[in-house]
């Protein structure tokens, strides 16, 4: 009975904490993008993930270090205290929550797996100097071909990147018959892209902590992957152009496939984005190769060796406080 109340007080901390911060973080996201406008567009897409990775990361932090400890701490394990109706169903609806995150991630890794596996299946290696594999899933199609003979295989994506643990870039011989030498490179430099950012582990990540409400700050933030790749596939005018001319290119083709989720091809985006991207990537100027200003560490290591000696002086009034709070829950 005691661990059993343990885990219901436990998991239902987690959903109060998950739920109220979730619907914060949806109503409040869009101030946090107009304040992040001025910034460059690499450090707006790490922090409206961070923005959106926020109520996962708080709860299981006040549920692990505050929640667990004050109840094994402080909770009389002889007592024969019944477990209500609240802590209870509050407690099923954490432990549901966490068991949904984990499906819906498993399902959409499933899926991506699979059609990965169904366009690699006939893949050949492509010899380039790009850190990570590139594959053609498709021929190269002749030189004389027209236009038209584009459309057998149009199920398949013209450029993406696609895994987690194995990354690698996907190309169409769609896409090296329609692009240059120069286009191509630049493409290419933006799918590499988004593999050193790890793009795809936080798309599975965002799969995880599903909510309602939150498509248009994931929206938001692919939007703003988009550029930050952009960005650093291109060194001055010449290459921007470059690039966007390949998107200009491939947005023709059409989509290719339903977007999976755990990819990020270089065209799936919705038309608007499109054309941002491609004004953007016309308009570029030399002011977007600064490398925006870092904090030194040792501010972060200063601000959490003071976080540490805070809570070292008070972990006990706030384990006072949050068991407190839950044997109110309880009752």
């Amino acid at each position: 009975m005691f661990a059993a109340r343990g885990l219901a007080i436990s998991f239902s901390v987690f959903a109060i904490m998950y739920c109220v911060l979730s619907l914060a973080v949806s109503l409040g996201w869009r101030a946090v993008w107009r304040y992040s406008q001025g910034h460059p567009v690499r450090r707006v897409a790490d922090w409206l993930f961070a923005w959106r990775m926020f109520p996962l990361v708080t709860a299981c932090i006040v549920t692990a270090a505050f929640t667990v400890p004050s109840f094994l701490m402080l909770e009389p394990r002889a007592i024969d205290e019944p477990l209500g109706g609240i802590p209870l169903v509050l407690g099923i609806c954490g432990a549901g929550l966490g068991i949904l995150g984990v499906v819906n991630a498993g399902l959409a890794l499933r899926r991506v797996s699979r059609t990965v596996a169904r366009w690699t299946s006939a893949a050949q290696p492509v010899e380039c100097s790009a850190p990570f594999p590139v594959l053609r899933i498709s021929p190269v199609l002749p030189a004389m071909a027209l236009p038209m003979t584009v459309r057998p295989v149009r199920n398949l994506p013209a450029m993406t990147a696609a895994g987690i643990v194995r990354p690698k870039v996907l190309l169409s011989g769609v896409a090296e018959f329609l692009l240059t030498a120069n286009e191509l490179r630049t493409a290419l430099n933006h799918e590499v892209e988004h593999l050193r950012r790890r793009d795809n582990l936080k798309k599975l990540m965002l799969q995880f902590v599903a909510f309602p409400g939150m498509a248009g700050l994931e929206a938001a933030w692919r939007e703003a992957t988009e550029m930050a790749a952009d960005d650093a596939a291109v060194s001055n005018a010449g290459e921007a152009l470059d690039l966007a001319a390949a998107l200009v290119k491939l947005s023709r083709l059409g989509p290719a496939e339903a977007r999976m989720d755990l990819t990020t091809a270089l065209v799936h985006s919705p038309a608007s984005a499109m054309n941002a991207r491609v004004e953007r990537l016309i308009a570029w100027s030399e002011e977007r190769l600064a490398v925006p200003r870092r904090f030194s560490p040792w501010y972060a290591v200063c601000a959490l060796l003071a976080m540490i000696a805070g809570f070292a002086v008070t972990y006990s009034q706030l384990l006072l406080r949050v068991h407190t709070a839950t044997e109110w829950l309880v009752r």
